[in-house]
């Protein structure tokens, strides 16, 4: 379905709960399928959750985890510690065409016995489980995060632990230190020096409850409302705390330049507000590390009529879609001067946007709410709204909490 946005003044003061970090999830949901007696709070709603879910409690021989690239990532190295199973893996087309050679080459240096169902590099993958007693990988260190989490996650349940060598610069520290934080978390030693991370084994844990901070993605899209409204906006999220183990807690730094502040309450939630109006008129930003806020940031600086230069984006070439180029064809539609490479985007200062453009979302959650507080500037269209249940199902809900105004098209 498709929505029309329009919304001209935010309610000044609302609130709205946001569930768990997704990212954050789908790591506890494995390390609870690895050792049972982990009971958590507050867990992602989300789409990629729920397959993560479906997949990890499933007895199929074939198991589609559809566009959950997470989910795909995770489940790759689950199933190879899971001794006497064999399983495909295999998910929607876009995830066939999403690369997962890296991994399955660190995998098999641990000698685990993968192969391609279709294409040399890409899903759909055979996996079959055993008993892992090698204890020593080494990777680019420049690859998505989401490769050396999955060798981190399972790393405990292999016979000798796991020593990771990352070779060359590393790139996205946050989501790795977030991995090696819930291993922590639930008793397991773990090590980072320079370019060597280290997993100690440990057969069993003692019972844990965890409660999961709400996801700091899903927060910057109300950042970006608050960026785009009138001076004493307030919105009130739960449930965040000041020392995040979320890369994307950096909007907290980054929305000062767009005029907003933000408040602890207590480590149970934080309030919102737009102080001043923004003083820049182009805003530089390296990303390589909270790469899934650039779609935000790009539209909010648009939406305030400043340009942006904004760096290390080089995944969001392999995401659900090429989310650089979606974001230039759907920004230059609303009026903008954009121009992108591999790895960047720069938006030229502009002061119109076009009124009633439909908004493409190449089947990505991001694209969709990214867009969703220009209506405050003009009227928008929202094409396949559906898609942000991947994320964020109740996305449309809690924007009309706070005036926005969503009708079907």
């Amino acid at each position: 379905m498709n929505i029309c946005l329009q919304l001209s003044k935010v309610n000044k003061s609302s609130t709205i709960k946001i569930t768990g970090s997704k990212s954050e999830t789908n790591r506890l949901l494995l390390l609870q399928a690895l050792y049972k007696n982990i009971k958590l709070e507050n867990s992602s709603k989300s789409d990629d959750s729920d397959a993560m879910q479906m997949a990890l409690l499933s007895g199929a021989e074939i198991i589609d985890i559809h566009h959950a690239g997470t989910a795909m990532r995770f489940l790759t190295a689950f199933f190879a510690v899971q001794e006497g199973r064999e399983v495909v893996l295999t998910g929607s087309s876009r995830m066939k065409e999403r690369p997962i050679k890296i991994l399955v080459e660190a995998l098999q240096q641990l000698g685990v016995i993968i192969t391609y169902e279709e294409n040399e590099g890409f899903p759909p993958i055979r996996i079959k489980g055993q008993k892992l007693t090698q204890c020593k990988v080494s990777l680019p260190a420049n690859v998505s995060s989401q490769y050396i989490s999955a060798l981190l996650l399972i790393a405990p349940k292999l016979e000798n632990g796991l020593e990771l060598t990352l070779e060359g610069e590393i790139t996205s520290i946050p989501y790795i230190k977030m991995t090696l934080a819930l291993l922590n978390e639930i008793g397991i030693e773990t090590s980072f020096e320079k370019n060597i991370i280290k997993v100690a084994p440990k057969s069993l844990i003692s019972n844990h409850d965890i409660s999961i901070e709400s996801d700091w993605s899903s927060a910057s899209y109300f950042y970006s409302v608050v960026a785009l409204s009138e001076i004493g906006t307030q919105i009130t999220l739960s449930n965040y705390k000041i020392n995040s183990i979320q890369g994307d807690s950096t909007l907290v730094e980054i929305y000062k330049d767009f005029g907003v502040e933000t408040a602890f309450n207590n480590d149970k939630s934080i309030t919102i507000s737009k102080t001043n109006n923004c003083q820049y008129s182009i805003v530089n930003r390296q990303l390589n590390n909270c790469p899934d806020i650039a779609q935000t940031i790009a539209v909010t600086c648009f939406g305030l009529g400043i340009g942006c230069n904004l760096t290390g984006l080089d995944t969001l070439k392999i995401k659900e879609t090429d989310r650089l180029e979606a974001l230039k064809i759907e920004l230059t539609k609303l009026g903008a001067y954009v121009a992108v490479t591999n790895d960047s985007l720069t938006l030229t200062t502009s002061s119109e946007i076009n009124k009633n453009i439909s908004i493409a979302t190449y089947q990505d959650h991001r694209m969709a709410m990214a867009f969703a507080p220009l209506a405050l500037k003009v009227p928008i269209i929202i094409e396949d709204a559906e898609v942000v249940s991947k994320s964020f199902p109740v996305f449309w809900e809690d924007l009309e909490k706070i005036g926005f105004k969503t009708d079907g098209v």
